[in-house]
C-alpha cells in the first residue's frame, strides 16, 4: 500500500457517496494550492492529467 491510499481510502470513506462537479474540484485544488504552494507542481500535473483523461494516446 503507498502512503497516499490511506488519504484515498479516507476520501472515499467519507466522501465517496456524494457527487462533485469538475469546477467545485478545481476550486478545492486551487484553495489546497493557496494554503499550501510548495504542492503547486503535483495538483498541476493532477488537474492537466484528468482534463486529458479522455485524450488519444496516439497524439
Amino acid at each position: 500500500m503507498y502512503f497516499t491510499d490511506r488519504g484515498l481510502e479516507e476520501l472515499t470513506d467519507r466522501r465517496g457517496h456524494e457527487e462533485v462537479t469538475f469546477e467545485w474540484l478545481a476550486e478545492q485544488m486551487r484553495t489546497f494550492v493557496d494554503l499550501f504552494p510548495e504542492f503547486e507542481t503535483p495538483v498541476e500535473r493532477l488537474a492537466s492529467w484528468l482534463a486529458r483523461l479522455d485524450d488519444d494516446e496516439e497524439d
